[in-house]
């Protein structure tokens, strides 16, 4: 098939049906190759519009239907993602590069999130009706509308299906805008919530890159959006949505978390864990580690030298290589090379590197993980570096670990590991 015609299949879902887009050729890459494995054209902004107004004239009969009938067609799609798990799990490996057995455990979050949704929709949306004087009291929830959904390229399909579901559970419709990076991943959820049912309009599918977004998060249609990405698209959206109160507003954004470590005992116990923190995911979830807070003296250098040493014999390879990889590749190319610059540019201002990462393989998103110590660069830049880039601070005493670890403008995970309570208490 030619490039043209791959660029004008129909890859957008609007009102029920699929459509090509009408904007930017675009295409999605397999992050360990380099090989094309997805193409397709960005929605042009009459069809975001259309998308938009497809939801409004969808929302009142999907918010008058009974719960219980939203909830079977719910069930209908966790169901058809269940048959399909195999398949998804091997698409969202090709498409973000992570092993399969990572890709695995995101579809049965994805299964599990309806369960779960189910159960928290019943706990917290009680109707209540009391007697007043002179009258009554009423308490009833009510869906918000239209709400527009954007997803990241880490987990491509949980993350998003986490806002999908419970809005759909609730009697929303929605508009998905899948990160421009992984757009075969979210092409394939459509495809199984239009075999579960789910009536036109009810949920639309818009592809495309920043301008794509912008067009929708300014919908005057929209009336709420959920986004989990950057720090910086974040902010973006927030003063594009400033002054609007009458529009839900939920951002969850990156931190440059820290992992602090006190006196411990099992230093395989704790090496396992800086791990699993620092590099599942290639380093490329939001909650991952990024600074890892060691105390100085004999504990942490025990510590430091195991964790390196366990560091260097980390497997890396493509989604599907057998034995299985610890860590896949990173999303693209381009990832890749933004992680050599970030480690060049903390050994130029002081750092030490303990283990450097490296690219594993030219032009794809393959590289080793990196250990950086950085407790002698004066003005440490406060960024979240989204890969396998772990950056070691040594301390002395634990409130100063605190001090350094709460030094950020951003934040939004931190850890702890120690053996005593008291470490605990004061550090929560």
């Amino acid at each position: 098939m030619t490039d043209h015609l791959q660029h004008t299949k129909p890859v957008l879902y609007i009102n029920g049906q699929w459509l090509a887009g009408e904007a930017e050729p675009m295409s999605s890459y397999q992050p360990a190759t380099n090989e094309v494995l997805w193409q397709g054209a960005a929605a042009s902004a009459s069809q975001v519009n259309a998308a938009v107004t497809a939801a409004q004239q969808a929302a009142a009969a999907w918010s008058e239907r009974e719960v219980s009938d939203r909830l079977v067609l719910i069930k209908r799609y966790g169901e058809l993602l269940s048959e399909q798990q195999e398949s998804m799990a091997r698409l969202i490996g090709k498409e973000t590069g992570k092993p399969l057995w990572e890709s695995r455990t995101e579809v049965a979050a994805m299964i599990g999130k309806i369960a779960l949704s189910e159960r928290a929709y019943q706990e917290r949306t009680p109707s209540e009706v009391n007697a007043e004087q002179g009258g009554r009291r009423v308490l009833r929830h009510r869906p918000h509308g239209v709400v527009g959904v954007f997803g990241p390229y880490n987990l491509p399909g949980h993350l998003p299906n986490g806002h999908i579901i419970p809005a759909l559970l609730a009697g929303n419709t929605v508009v998905f805008k899948p990160s421009e990076l992984t757009p075969n991943v979210a092409e394939k959820m459509l495809e199984l919530w239009d075999l579960a049912g789910l009536p036109a309009g009810v949920i639309n599918l818009v592809q495309g890159g920043a301008d794509t977004g912008k067009l929708l998060a300014e919908h005057p249609g929209l009336d709420g959006l959920f986004f989990t990405g950057s720090s910086r698209t974040g902010q973006l959206l927030h003063r594009q949505l400033a002054g609007q109160p009458h529009k839900i507003l939920a951002l969850e954004m990156g931190g440059n978390n820290p992992l602090v470590v006190g006196e411990v005992a099992d230093i395989d116990a704790a090496v396992y864990t800086i791990i699993q923190s620092a590099f599942i995911t290639s380093g490329q979830r939001c909650t991952c580690a990024r600074r890892l807070l060691l105390p100085k003296g004999k504990i942490g250098d025990r510590l430091l030298a195991r964790l390196i040493a366990v560091t260097k014999t980390i497997k890396v390879g493509a989604f599907d290589a057998e034995p299985a990889p610890f860590m896949g590749s990173l999303i693209s190319a381009d990832a890749a090379k933004a992680m050599i610059a970030a480690q060049a540019h903390l050994l130029a201002l002081g750092g030490q590197s303990l283990l450097m990462l490296k690219s594993l393989s030219p032009n794809t998103g393959l590289v080793s993980p990196g250990i950086v110590e950085v407790t002698d660069i004066s003005e440490l830049p406060d960024e979240e570096y989204f890969g396998p880039l772990l950056q070691v601070i040594r301390y002395r005493h634990l409130p100063d670990a605190l001090t350094l670890a709460n030094h950020t403008r951003f934040g939004l995970s931190a850890g702890l590991l120690s053996d005593y309570v008291q470490d605990w208490d004061y550090f929560s």
